[in-house]
């Protein structure tokens, strides 16, 4: 579907034109939103700068759902069957996203309505991570933080390189090389030259790192926390994490991320620190 001017009901591909609407839908729930608020932020809707086109859904010359369709693939806004149904139905039975994610209700929605009316490479899952408690500080932590995490420089890009690379493979179960090493060596240096990568060094190697995946204004989203195995079970990440927050506070003061359930210690960690509950995601991973 190409993006035009056409009648504002149903759905249709969404442009720059259209940024007005989108940044009110997404600012509706800036922590749940703050991926896709955070490319638009940055790249517009133009699908050829951004990479891939956003679907967006209007009722009444009003935008009340989007869908951002890239490698992922994440609703936004309402979520009514027919509007999950007609994001199934753009989507088509020919997979490319390598995940499925947002806000739980939405995410699981859209997954359901893709097997219901596509079967086949949609239901074929790797892991569905079906509550993903999503937390949030907006005040520095009380606990005192690890004075050794710091902004990481272009001078440790190869040892942030490696932790990254190891915690991705991982969380995920593949490893971010495939199918292609640069761009996901790109992806690391873009983090590093932003000053969006904490860690902590000792003899050359990273021994806990952690980044800023998403920054759109006053909201961020940490990402892919990771400690050494040699360090875990001896209370260090917590004091860790508390230092990641004020780094990350000095960006946007209100700091999210999200957990998988079932990894209590994290939570616990988190706890800690001070993040409280705000919302719930999912993932659905191919």
């Amino acid at each position: 579907m190409t993006a035009d001017a056409g009648p504002r009901t149903g759905l249709r591909q969404l442009s720059n034109d259209d940024l007005a609407a989108v940044v009110r839908l997404l600012v509706r729930q800036p922590v749940h939103n703050v991926f896709v608020s955070s490319r638009v932020r940055h790249l517009g809707l133009d699908p050829f700068v951004l990479g891939c086109p956003i679907w967006g859904y209007w009722r009444d010359e009003e935008l009340v759902a989007l869908c951002h369709a890239g490698s992922n693939l994440v609703p936004v806004g309402a979520g009514d069957p027919d509007i999950l149904a007609a994001f199934a139905e753009e989507a088509g039975a020919y997979r490319r996203c390598s995940s499925i994610s947002g806000d739980a209700s939405l995410a699981l929605g859209l997954w359901r309505a893709l097997c219901d009316r596509w079967g086949g490479a949609w239901e074929a899952t790797r892991e569905v991570r079906a509550e993903q408690p999503l937390m949030l500080m907006d005040q520095d932590p009380e606990l005192p933080g690890d004075p050794r995490v710091e902004v990481v420089t272009e001078r440790d890009y190869d040892a942030y390189f490696s932790a990254a690379v190891e915690m991705y493979t991982e969380e995920v179960g593949v490893s971010p090389l495939e199918p292609s090493p640069s761009a996901y060596r790109s992806y690391v240096h873009s983090l590093i030259n932003s000053s969006r990568a904490f860690g902590m060094l000792e003899d050359g190697r990273v021994l806990f790192k952690s980044d800023l995946g998403s920054v759109s204004g006053s909201h961020c989203q940490v990402q892919g926390v990771w400690l050494d195995s040699s360090l875990r079970g001896q209370g260090l990440a917590a004091p860790m994490m508390s230092s990641v927050v004020r780094l990350a506070r000095r960006i946007s003061p209100h700091v999210s991320l999200y957990v998988n359930s079932y990894n209590t210690r994290a939570l616990r960690t988190y706890e800690r620190v001070g993040f409280q509950r705000v919302g719930t995601l999912a993932t659905i991973l191919y």
